[in-house]
């Protein structure tokens, strides 16, 4: 028995470095022939450098003689650009990084010290899911963390970094976090494709069914890096957006630069093509209308008929929704539905004002789209628009036409402040399809003049039906706007906006279409 305090270090010090690598050399060549890091090393690529403060590294089941530190978890706390977070990393060479009692109580610890402290939760996850081993107690501690993740749900930004091959529990906690990032190398997965076979006697390759491309494209990852270093780096960035909490202040970048019309903006007076049906890249809209031309993009590998993502406005963060002509024509439907609905969630519960850039034909019709649900997931989108409460600013550049004219922001929808350019135009539909309605037995009528009669008519459509002066006449629109003011109009608005408070409803909760 030590009695000494120096054998007591040094007792101390064993334990620790036992602590640092549980599995000893079999887990460092183990990663050394995967080619990853520790996840302790893990923690340290995300982390400030040197900020990481680990909580309980000497954790193990006790009255198990075999038990291993830690438990196939690293947890603590740390800095990113200053700011406190929470994390935990799973070991993937400590029982496969699978969820044990003690693994359990370490992460439930560490997203109670979020919550309790008001600061983001970032989850490393590179686990088998539930511990077999442990049977039911596994179980019980992925049904403890799942309860533990609603306090922090709204309050305290929730990441989760997908790296390995995660599977069970360890996706259905990740995809009840705020937003999902994944490596080209990972995969998630309820159950691996050896198990399928078994049981329902299918044969799916591992990519098929759990690729982090194919699960992005599923809509269940929304950004998927090259690497680990990358996927950090993203994650880095995308809570330089965030308060580090509901009730605190995101950090404000360059307040007050650009304060005149520059020839950035002056570039966007000849922006927009002459043809209704010609395309553009939006991006090239949006870095000119937002602070240094600063857009962190989130879900861009699926629905990309849709843009969304993190901007500065005057220094202040937004969130913005804008249609991709060059996608379906920027078309909305049921993938792009959902993007923006859990984008605009998201935006709201941490009072983000929402930015909303339309040029959209409508809703995207067809067989394929009421199988996918376009009602519901269209039904989302648009009551998550009329539910939030934060600061929201429209600007229609070209097409905004039926059902997608109310969900990108109009002003009957809960729009505070809407902008229209000149070259606007919103209507019920589209020339083509509204002169076949309305003009359908004067067409039938022409004969062998039957296409200049609909030119004529289209013509006539679009000079005095589909143009942005009748929203105007009736107050849909608040001003029609020269395109090279649209950075600066959008800057006075949020500024005006900036103290908006909405009275909560007594309910307890609103009912969406899910």
């Amino acid at each position: 028995m030590t009695s000494t305090t120096a054998g007591k270090l040094a007792v101390l010090r064993d334990k620790l470095e036992l602590a640092h690598e549980p599995a000893g050399e079999a887990a460092v060549a183990k990663r050394a022939k995967k080619g990853i890091p520790s996840a302790r090393e893990r923690i340290t690529m995300l982390l400030d450098p040197g900020s990481f403060v680990e909580i309980g590294a000497l954790v193990r089941t006790p009255g198990d003689p075999n038990a291993l530190f830690g438990d196939g978890v690293v947890t603590g706390h740390g800095t990113i650009d200053g700011r406190p977070v929470a994390v935990f990393s799973h070991d993937q060479t400590v029982f496969g990084g699978t969820v044990g009692e003690m693994f359990g109580r370490r992460v439930a610890h560490i997203m109670e010290f979020a919550a309790n402290i008001g600061c983001p939760c970032i989850g490393i996850n590179d686990s088998g899911g539930a511990r077999v081993q442990d049977a039911v107690t596994s179980l019980a501690w992925y049904a403890e963390l799942g309860k533990r993740q609603e306090p922090l749900s709204g309050f305290c930004p929730q990441i989760s970094v997908i790296l390995g091959k995660c599977a069970g529990g360890a996706v259905y906690a990740p995809i009840n976090t705020d937003v999902v990032v994944a490596t080209e190398e990972a995969y998630m997965f309820v159950t691996g494709p050896d198990l399928i076979k078994s049981v329902t006697g299918e044969d799916v390759s591992l990519h098929d069914l759990g690729s982090a491309r194919q699960q992005a494209e599923n809509g269940n990852i929304h950004h998927v890096a090259k690497d680990e270093a990358a996927a950090f780096d993203w994650v880095r960035k995308y809570l330089s957006f965030l308060p580090s909490n509901c009730t605190a202040e995101p950090p404000v970048v360059n307040e007050g630069i650009e304060p005149s019309v520059t020839s950035d903006d002056l570039e966007l007076d000849t922006f927009m093509p002459d043809s209704d049906n010609a395309g553009y890249d939006m991006h090239d809209i949006l870095l000119r209308i937002f602070d240094d031309g600063d857009f962190h993009e989130v879900t861009a590998q699926t629905a990309n008929n849709v843009i969304i993502g993190f901007a500065r406005v005057n220094g202040r963060p937004v969130g913005v929704v804008a249609n991709q002509p060059l996608m379906l024509s920027g078309s909305l439907d049921a993938a792009a539905s959902d993007k923006c609905a859990h984008w605009i969630r998201l935006c709201d519960a941490y009072n983000i004002p929402l930015v909303f850039i339309a040029d959209t034909p409508g809703f995207l019709p067809g067989l394929e789209q009421e199988k996918l649900g376009v009602i519901k997931r269209g039904g989302r989108f648009i009551f998550a628009y009329a539910c939030a409460s934060v600061p929201k600013v429209t600007v229609v550049v070209r097409k905004s036409y039926g059902g997608a004219y109310a969900a990108m922001g109009s002003k009957q929808l809960g729009a505070d402040v809407n902008l229209a350019w000149p070259t606007a135009r919103i209507a019920v539909m589209g020339a083509e399809g509204a002169v076949s309605i309305m003009a359908r037995k004067q067409l039938a009528d022409a004969g062998d003049d039957a296409a200049a009669v609909r030119q004529g008519f289209i013509d006539f459509y679009n000079e005095h039906i589909a143009t942005p002066w009748i929203a105007a006449e009736r107050g849909y629109i608040d001003a029609v706007i020269e395109p090279s003011a649209t950075r600066l109009e959008i800057r006075r608005a949020i500024t005006l906006l900036r103290d908006k408070a909405v009275e909560p409803n007594p309910r307890k909760h609103t009912l969406f279409p899910i």
